[in-house]
Order: C-alpha cells, then sequence, then structure tokens
C-alpha cells in the first residue's frame, strides 16, 4: 500500500493554538522531523474536510475541546532528509477548553507552551512557515 507524503504528496493540517500569546508545540518523535517542535496537526483523512482533520489531530494530540478554527495559509514542505513531500493547510485558534495533555507519547515526547518571542529549537518547517502569519 502506498504512503502519503512518502509515495506521493500528502495532504495535512496544521493547528496553531495559542492562548495569552503563547503556542502549543509538540516535539515530534517520528519523521518527518523527528526531535522537531511542531504546531499540533497530521494527515488529511479520505473524504475527511482540511478543518475537520485539523480539529480531530488536534484534540487527539493534545486532550484539548476545540471550538472555532480559522483557516490562516497553506503551505509545501519537501523534506529531503526524511524523504517527504507534504502539502498542508494551515490553521490557528484560541478558542479551546482544557489544559494539554501528552495524549501520543508514541508520536510525541513533550507538548508545552511557549511564548511567541522565545520558541524552542529546533522548529518543524511547517511551524517556520506560519509563524510569520501568526505575529
Amino acid at each position: 500500500m502506498s504512503k502519503p507524503g512518502i509515495d506521493f504528496p500528502g495532504v495535512g493540517v496544521g493547528l496553531a493554538i495559542l492562548r495569552d500569546g503563547k503556542l502549543l508545540l509538540c516535539r515530534r518523535l517520528k519523521a518527518p522531523e523527528a526531535g522537531f517542535w511542531n504546531i499540533v496537526g497530521g494527515k488529511v483523512d479520505h473524504l475527511e474536510p482540511a478543518a475537520v482533520a485539523a480539529r480531530r489531530e488536534a484534540e487527539e494530540e493534545t486532550g484539548l475541546t476545540i471550538g472555532a478554527i480559522e483557516f490562516v495559509t497553506t503551505t509545501e514542505q519537501i523534506i529531503e532528509a526524511d524523504g517527504q513531500h507534504w502539502i498542508s493547510l494551515l490553521y490557528k485558534t484560541t478558542d479551546i477548553q482544557g489544559e494539554p495533555q501528552l495524549t501520543e507519547p508514541d508520536k510525541l515526547s513533550a507538548i508545552a507552551w511557549f511564548d511567541l518571542d522565545a520558541l524552542p529549537e529546533p522548529l518543524s518547517a511547517f511551524t517556520r512557515a506560519l509563524l510569520p502569519l501568526l505575529r
């Protein structure tokens, strides 16, 4: 079976979750960009609207309840080091309930809030592409 992002360009989503001037980031355990800090997100499933996928992925990865989200931009990332190619729709929200938790320890090693002016390194390509549009 073919794999999105590896055998053909994958369609992904990312959601910037903001609270009190801070951005929620997760540290990835798996490619693409294992070890990098990233906004929450993942792949869009067949017949799933991208905004629904963004909310689903965010809720799965953080345990938060996500309300309204807003489309921000589209990005294309070719990550040669991992042999992956993704086209992603990126969203943002401040409409959340709950406290984030590390709910997928097989995919993520850490989750934390960071001030937009003091973000950790290394940052994923997806997060870097979105940052100028969050400030």
